[in-house]
């Protein structure tokens, strides 16, 4: 199914005939239940070539059968047949068999013609369709409790209507949104921006973006209100909806499906481990604000090249494009500073399979941008300012509260049960520091049979750990228990 279907585009890529195939296509889709014979096609193709938009020679009937046979193939075109009056056996061949066009081929030659037409530019996002898709949204959640309380063909018909036109509504505000980011993707991520583009970038980004993201999100909370209030109904909503009787192959309209009604929700509500589009969007266009200060960054800082230097690449560049061979590589040599190496000693050994391989042809290496702007690795620029970040600051602070006072716990734990250490259960934290001091005091002795302590610097409680032959003390825990053989602990 999926590679028949991508044949449909096959005659857009053809290497032969392309503009041929482009024209009959859109002979065919110009009109509604088109049903064209070859001779017909080949006369609309005639005024084609004499406008040049054909190339010569494919209105002949002859070539215009081979052309409508490929697109056939390709499954653009269907043939058929019908009742003719004809002269001769030939009028007869060229008039009995039609072509029609294809339902999908028609969607493909639709969304090229709307390409074709579509401006280099951003496209203006929709905002004005989000305040009604809140008022579409409040008015079909109005219009179902009245068809579900009083039935009847005509709020049925006005709760199709509402559906319909709120999915309408939402498909073009989700296109222009979809292709405005596109085109500001691949803007902001250029490298090197001249300065005319960097203050056109910088109001696109900071007043109109802003003013995009300001209505999503001041519109998001009722729409999302909305769509929660109709979940519960949606059942019911898809009954009034009904179902013709078209078949399984018919594409039914926007809305007429729970899928439908889930992915125009996953659009503004965010689910666990998915993402709204509406959070998608506040992400992308905190990205790309952080993209353009990042170019306004390298445009007007020391590092890489300057702005100024772009029209002198582009004159450098025409000058390599008109100039010959040899005069080229002198150019390049000059511009560059590669000229040819002199070797005073032996040539070290070629690190290519054949040495008579053009250095242009040789294999490439990563050159860092630093070292291209400024011909060294080291870092430059001062060191960061540290940002003063209060909440950070006092979580940091609470955190810190919480640490010492569990530690105060605990220390106070293990003086309490100093007495009867060898009969108490401490807790897993208790356990924890005297493990740190039982460490300190055993690291302070000089041998085997050697004492040690270790004290607490701040609440004073003291561990020492002695040798002592044949005795073992054992320290039972929440977490555990530790014992310590030839050895006695005192806390004190």
């Amino acid at each position: 199914m999926e590679p028949a279907r991508l044949k449909l585009y096959a005659y857009l890529d053809a290497r032969d005939h392309q503009r041929t195939y482009l024209a009959i296509m859109r002979l065919f889709t110009s009109t509604l239940l088109a049903d064209l014979s070859a001779g017909e096609v080949a006369g609309a193709l005639a005024g084609a070539e004499r406008e040049g938009r054909v190339d010569q020679g494919e209105s002949r009937i002859e070539n215009v059968i081979n052309r409508l046979r490929q697109l056939v193939e390709w499954g653009n075109l269907v043939q058929g047949r019908r009742e003719v009056v004809a002269s001769s056996i030939a009028e007869f061949q060229h008039g009995s068999v039609r072509y029609q066009v294809s339902k999908l081929a028609v969607r493909v030659q639709r969304d090229v013609d709307e390409l074709l037409r579509v401006p280099e530019g951003a496209r203006e996002v929709s905002r004005e369709l989000l305040p009604a898709v809140q008022r579409g949204l409040g008015q079909l959640g109005q219009s179902l409790s009245a068809a579900l309380v009083g039935g009847g063909r005509r709020p049925r018909e006005v709760l199709a209507e509402q559906v319909t036109t709120v999915f309408l509504q939402h498909a073009e505000l989700a296109a222009t949104v979809r292709d405005f980011y596109a085109y500001l993707g691949q803007v902001v991520t250029r490298h090197h921006l001249a300065p005319d583009e960097i203050a056109g970038f910088r109001n696109l980004l900071v007043e109109y973006i802003q003013m995009v993201v300001e209505d999503v999100l001041r519109h998001t909370p009722a729409i999302a209100d909305a769509l929660s209030k109709l979940t519960s109904a949606r059942a019911e909503l898809l009954g009034l909806l009904g179902r013709a009787d078209l078949g399984d192959r018919v594409e039914r309209a926007r809305g007429r499906s729970a899928e439908d009604w889930r992915e125009l929700t996953d659009w503004f509500v965010d689910r666990p481990g998915r993402p709204s589009q509406v959070t998608a969007l506040r992400d992308a266009t905190a990205r790309a604000i952080g993209s353009l200060l990042a170019g306004v960054k390298r445009a007007t800082s020391g590092g890489g090249l300057l702005p100024g230097r772009r029209a002198e690449l582009l004159k450098l560049a025409s000058w390599l494009d008109s100039a010959t061979r040899g005069d080229a590589h002198t150019l390049y040599a000059a511009a560059f500073g590669l000229h040819p190496s002199r070797h005073l000693s032996p040539a070290p050994e070629h690190d290519s399979d054949n040495e008579r391989t053009p250095w242009r042809d040789g294999p490439v290496v990563d050159v860092q941008v630093s070292v291209r702007g400024r011909g060294d690795r080291g870092a430059r620029a001062r060191t960061s300012r540290i940002l003063d970040d209060p909440m950070t600051e006092q979580s940091l602070l609470a955190q810190a509260r919480e640490a010492d006072e569990r530690r105060a716990a605990s220390v106070a734990e293990l003086a309490a049960a100093a007495p009867n250490l060898d009969t108490t259960t401490l807790s897993g934290e208790a356990l924890g520091v005297l493990c740190e001091l039982l460490t300190l005091a055993m690291a302070q002795r000089d041998g085997t049979r050697d004492p040690g302590s270790a004290t607490d610097p701040v609440r004073g409680l003291r561990v020492t750990v002695e040798h002592s032959a044949g005795r073992h003390t054992r320290i039972t825990s929440a977490a555990g228990t530790l014992t310590l053989h030839d050895s006695t602990l005192v806390l004190d």
